[in-house]
């Protein structure tokens, strides 16, 4: 037989710390309908789901729900916030208890990615040159091999497009053939944009793991780049 809870026992520091940093979070408002649950792709997931983790939190439960490793399955894509009818910030409290694990402990493959963006301006660790000249040799292949497409004009860093768009740093290093599909919709429309060479990879696995200065440090040179040398009015990303 399951061992009851003894709720004298058990605190709510964790929630309170959580509020702190986000007040409209209504931890306290859940129903445990469930509804958040029925819609989340992690559900199950290390034997825990969304309505699950509100209520251990609202139990006073802080060890357990800091141990479970449901936070790094779940893609804080907001589903549940969107099905729940009373609001509550699911992926609010995601990010906390990310960033409450020890820099040097959160996975290593996150954590690798993210430093690697740091440095570099994409998670694969490509250099800008290396992605520069790899823009340009998929889109000069495509000039020669796709007919309709002669006059595809790809650029990187080019001042004053109309739009700057963002790349997944993979596709450049594993799949640069997967580019070109995007191109050739955006070439028929007509748009008129570029890539930029500073910070160009789309995905954010600083922003993923809860890393606060690191994912601000990457959309910060991102954003000065954009507004001040390429004077772009938009940006689209494909992430």
């Amino acid at each position: 037989m399951a061992e009851a809870i003894r709720i004298d026992t058990l605190d709510i520091e964790f929630k309170e710390e959580v509020l702190d940093k986000a007040p409209d979070a209504n931890f306290d408002l859940c129903l445990t309908c469930g509804t958040c649950t029925g819609g989340c792709p992690a559900s199950e997931q290390f034997d825990m789901d969304p309505r699950k983790l509100i209520r251990m939190l609202n139990l006073g439960m802080d060890d357990q729900i800091r141990k479970s490793d449901w936070k790094w399955v779940c893609s804080m894509c907001g589903r549940c916030v969107l099905a729940c009818p009373m609001k509550i910030n699911v992926p609010a409290l995601i990010f906390n208890l990310r960033a409450s694990v020890p820099r040097e402990k959160r996975p290593k493959g996150i954590l690798g990615s993210c430093d690697q963006h740091i440095r570099t301006g994409s998670a694969m660790g490509a250099q800008k040159d290396d992605f520069e000249f790899t823009v340009l040799d998929v889109a000069e292949e495509i000039r020669e091999d796709y007919p309709g497409f002669e006059d595809l004009f790809v650029t990187v860093d080019r001042k004053g497009a109309n739009m700057v768009l963002n790349q997944n740093s993979r596709e450049p290093v594993t799949e640069p053939e997967e580019m070109g599909p995007l191109w050739k919709v955006l070439h028929t429309v007509g748009a008129d944009w570029t890539y930029p060479s500073v910070m160009w990879a789309g995905e954010n696995y600083c922003m993923f793991m809860a890393d606060n200065e690191g994912w601000k440090y990457i959309i910060e040179e991102f954003a000065h780049h954009v507004d001040n040398n390429l004077k772009s009015p938009l940006v689209v990303n494909t992430e």
